[in-house]
């Protein structure tokens, strides 16, 4: 299946991994009909080693995977002029796994890091989420320095991470990973047998993607042992190497 028809499909039916959401909400990213908290990017610029070693400027991505985030993404990198920031991910909530997985092809293809981390704009402080919101949109650049991710790096965010070519997460960062579900954004219900076999063909999908990043696909059956509605993983720092979600530096 291509690229392009992969992301059409995943604005319909997809695998959706949920977890915690920050308490207040960002305004919506678009017109009215636009999802709460969907993701965004924008440059941002710290001191020397902000971002890691020998990093001061980053692309900060930020919010809930949803079926159109890939084109903010290609958006983003169009703007940067062959320059390669590494993209620093947030990520929450019920995120879109398979747009998660184009995303992280889109590294890929551009041979950026990534890593995880909260970008906390200087700008921001003492600003209403909606005052923050109106200076993040337009892309930055924006003063910032990376924090530990809160929520913590969660499954969207492994596997956008999977795609940097090489992958890093802060000293002290959990990974917590969570059970899977079908979703169609325009049905609130999608029968169990189509369910069921939806779950084994984008779970081997993701194990293909993953084997394609050098990550070890193994991961899926880590999170299909959680099942739907399971209780959180938080992962072993000795299994994020075992398993090749984070690179040697």
């Amino acid at each position: 299946m291509s690229s392009i028809r992969t992301m059409t499909l995943s604005g319909l039916l997809a695998l959706v991994a949920a977890t915690a959401a920050p308490a207040q909400q960002r305004p919506p990213i678009g017109p009215y009909g636009s999802p709460p908290d969907a993701m965004i990017f924008y440059v941002a610029h710290g001191p020397a080693g902000a971002c890691g070693l020998g990093c001061s400027d980053w692309i900060a991505a930020e919010g809930t995977v949803q079926w159109d985030s890939y084109k903010r993404l290609i958006a983003i990198l169009d703007r940067q002029a062959g320059h390669k920031l590494p993209l620093v991910i947030h990520s929450w909530g019920g995120s879109n796994l398979n747009v998660a997985v184009s995303m992280g092809r889109i590294l890929r293809d551009h041979g950026l890091d990534a890593t995880a981390g909260a970008t906390e704009v200087e700008a921001c402080a003492g600003k209403s989420e909606t005052e923050c919101f109106a200076l993040k949109r337009p892309g930055g650049p924006l003063d910032a320095k990376v924090s530990m991710p809160d929520p913590a790096c969660d499954l969207a965010c492994v596997l956008m991470l999977a795609g940097g070519v090489h992958r890093s997460l802060p000293d002290g960062a959990k990974v917590v990973l969570t059970g899977r579900s079908i979703r169609n954004r325009r049905a609130p219900n999608v029968a169990p047998e189509q369910r069921e076999s939806l779950t084994v063909i984008f779970g081997e999908q993701y194990r293909k993607y993953l084997l394609e990043m050098g990550v070890e696909p193994a991961l899926v059956d880590i999170v299909d042992g959680i099942g739907e509605g399971g209780r959180p993983m938080v992962m072993a720092p000795a299994d994020l190497a075992r398993l090749h979600i984070v690179t040697s530096p």
